[in-house]
């Protein structure tokens, strides 16, 4: 995934072409935990006891600006200017932090049936 987002960057990367850098990490990410037969981790209900597996993990944009410094693909100064301007961005064109258009619930894990009482 590394050597992906150090081919792929550019300084000059529009936001368009940056979400489409998430999209293929998080692709690539979905490939290798389903080849390397990785399994979301269990959680318990603290108030019931079931144990359920969690949700998929995703790469988000953040994710994918704070790895450019982590990596030492990009200087932390321009990523810090690429991080406030995809917040600026993602505020004014309605998204989620993943780049999509942003639902106006957040969706309801199924549950307990005591889902609602928390």
């Amino acid at each position: 995934m590394v050597e992906h987002l150090r081919l792929c960057w550019r300084d000059d990367l529009s936001m368009e072409a940056l979400l489409g850098l998430r999209d293929g990490l998080d692709d690539m990410l979905g490939r290798i935990r389903s080849t390397r037969h990785i399994s979301n981790a269990l959680f318990k209900c603290p108030a019931c006891g079931h144990l359920v597996r969690g949700a998929d993990p995703h790469v988000s944009v953040r994710a994918t600006i704070l790895a450019l410094v982590r990596f030492g693909v990009a200087a932390r100064e321009p990523a810090r200017a690429l991080e406030t301007a995809w917040s600026t961005y993602r505020k004014t064109a309605g998204l989620d932090q993943y780049g999509h258009v942003a639902a106006s619930e957040p969706d309801r894990l199924p549950g307990c049936a005591h889902a609602d009482e928390r």
